[in-house]
């Protein structure tokens, strides 16, 4: 007991060849001692555990050592690094800037600055954890690490860059350590093992590589505790069971669920995981990244990006060739939004299920989907059989398909102006609805027809998310302008009739903006039906492009023709008439300052 040496401390590197994963560093170290091109100071950072500390302590090593290899190594058998090993080199001294974080601390080291070496070239000050020092002690520091003598080489280590003064950054190398790769660490764990005569699974070393997220110390602590736990037998099921981690196996039989659809075996499963101890949030997390390392599987380019052993891989392989992508992608988005609403849910377990249940009923929705958009490609070949009900939605005698009258997926009958009458909804799974056709020798021949559409993400409201960009697209589109061949003359009487009567109802729907412009003056009648509207300022002007289609598809529809255009008539406002309504006011300001409409629009107010 008294003997035993924590493998972090036992197998630390002592040559820069046996650093693990930092080779872009440990390179240009050994070029630098070659070639005899040292700076006066290094910064090397990066997060814990990935060799910052045992780097300094190697470069100190090797620049004082009198007998290099030819590979730039340090020998271990001069007096230099024999009294390094020892811990007794005056030459190379270390300070913990944690607890010697003073304006004192810093100025005793500068005084020990001054003092040459007695053994060896170089006198190296190695600072861990650089930075916590004081702002004060950093800017006693300043001068010396600048200048510094001949003879003395600063190596300041942090995981806190940030923290660090740019003037002290600017006098450093800078070298950045990479989280060591979880490849790498397995394979130093194995060597380890096998020095230990410690036997193990490779796939339970590759999961203390990922528990250790980069770091190698963490690696190694949890390597010594298994090792501990399991009477040095470190076997996949000992890892997950010592470091509480959930089994790849409860993953691979939910996604075989979700594939088969088969919701009550999810919801079993996930009670047998939360039976155990494990944390719901964890879970899903889990559950999004197996998911997206089943995506990266399907594709051989990206299959190294998985960080597991060659069983768990193959596992991998075997599962992604039986679910298709878009399944995936859905079931990932699912996923992600359980995660987001989990911590904020009152009933999170319920969170959990209910995005379970959305993933074993993707693919139904999906075939559901595919369905519902064959079959209105059928109705769309049969016009005639369109009939007109009384509510003026005409829909096809027969549902669209038998899943959405399973599913009781109301028909919604959706009411347009006269504006939008020729106007259709492009978006799928959406029904795309048939024109109205005009009969003008019926006595209902000049009434406005209207048609539903039926939206097949009605049919699982759950899996809304499927469908909501193609839904958003359907909100989107813009009114179509109505044409036709008519071109029945009409009155200057019939246009005032017709443009009074719109005019009436814009203002009942609080358009109260667009009333005051057709109410302001009366429209001309112009030749070949063109209907001059007087604009006083540039907002009517836009008011009357943005307004144009509603105000000729009531007037075309009306009037019975198709040539009726409007052309906007500006004239200059007589500035000794003062403005008396409340529309007149307002038109009055929103032409001086413009950002006033947008106020009005933003915050949807009225002018009474």
């Amino acid at each position: 007991m008294d003997n035993f040496i924590v493998s972090a401390r036992k197998y630390r590197p002592a040559t820069f060849d046996t650093v693990v994963g930092q080779q872009h560093i440990t390179v240009t170290l050994k070029n630098a001692i070659k070639n005899n091109q040292l700076a006066q100071a290094f910064l090397f950072c990066g997060p814990r555990g990935v060799g910052k500390t045992t780097c300094a302590r190697i470069l100190a090593k090797t620049i004082n050592c009198g007998h290099l290899s030819d590979d730039t190594e340090a020998c271990g058998e001069c007096d230099s690094c024999k009294s390094f090993q020892n811990g007794n080199s005056f030459s190379i001294h270390e300070l913990d800037a944690a607890s010697n974080n003073s304006v004192d601390d810093i100025r005793n080291l500068i005084d020990q600055v001054r003092i040459p070496p007695q053994t060896g070239k170089y006198k190296i000050y190695i600072i861990d954890e650089v930075h916590m020092l004081s702002q004060a002690a950093f800017n006693a520091f300043l001068k010396t690490l600048e200048e510094p003598p001949s003879y003395a080489i600063f190596i300041l280590a942090t995981t806190e860059k940030h923290k660090i003064l740019p003037t002290i950054l600017s006098r450093c190398q800078i070298f950045d350590f990479n989280r060591i790769k979880v490849a790498d660490m397995a394979n130093h764990l194995a060597s380890i093992a096998a020095k230990e005569g410690v036997s193990y699974d490779a796939d339970g070393l590759h999961v203390i590589a990922q528990k250790a997220d980069g770091g190698l110390r963490d690696a190694l602590s949890m390597f010594d505790q298994i090792v501990s736990f399991s009477n040095k037998q470190v076997t996949y099921q000992a890892v997950i069971d010592n470091l509480n981690i959930l089994d790849y196996d409860y993953y691979f039989r939910l996604t075989d669920a979700v594939i088969g659809e088969d919701s009550p075996a999810a919801l079993l499963i996930l009670d047998e995981i939360l039976s155990r101890g494990f944390d719901g949030s964890h879970f899903i997390g889990g559950l999004g990244s197996h998911f997206r390392d089943l995506l990266v599987a399907k594709e051989p380019s990206t299959l190294k990006l998985l960080d597991t052993s060659d069983t768990i891989r193959q596992r991998y392989l075997q599962q992604s060739q039986q679910v298709s992508s878009g399944l995936l992608l859905s079931a990932l988005n699912i996923a992600n939004q359980c995660e987001i609403n989990y911590r904020t849910s009152k009933n999170q377990r319920l969170q959990v299920e209910l995005a379970l249940l959305k993933m074993c009923h993707i693919a139904s929705a999906i075939q559901l989907a595919k369905n519902g958009a064959a079959s209105v490609a059928v109705e769309k070949k049969k016009p005639s059989e369109s009939v007109t009900p009384t509510n003026g939605a005409p829909t096809n005698g027969t549902p669209v398909n038998g899943m959405v009258q399973a599913a009781t997926a109301p028909v919604q009958a959706v009411p347009a102006p006269a504006s939008a009458v020729a106007s259709t909804v492009h978006s799928a799974p959406v029904a795309d609805p048939q024109p109205p056709v005009t009969d003008r020798s019926s006595p209902d021949s000049q009434k406005k027809r209207s048609w539903g559409a039926v939206k097949l993400s009605n049919v699982i409201p759950d899996l809304n998310t499927i469908f909501d960009d193609k839904q958003a697209a359907a909100q989107t589109d813009e009114p179509e302008l109505l044409t036709g061949d008519e071109r029945e003359p009409f009155s200057h009487d019939e246009l005032l009739k017709h443009w009074h009567a719109f005019a009436d109802k814009l203002k009942a729907e609080n358009k109260i903006n667009l009333f005051t412009l057709m109410t302001a003056n009366p429209p001309q009648l112009l030749p070949d039906f063109q209907v001059g509207v007087v604009v006083e300022n540039p907002i009517q002007l836009d008011l009357l492009n943005a307004s144009k289609i509603d105000i000729l598809n009531e007037l075309r529809f009306k009037l019975r023709n198709f040539a009726v255009d409007l052309i906007p008539k500006h004239v200059v406002n007589d500035s000794t008439r003062k403005p008396y309504t409340a529309q007149e006011k307002y038109q009055a300001m929103a032409a001086k300052n413009p950002a006033l409409d947008t106020l009005r629009k933003a915050f949807n107010l009225g002018l009474e």
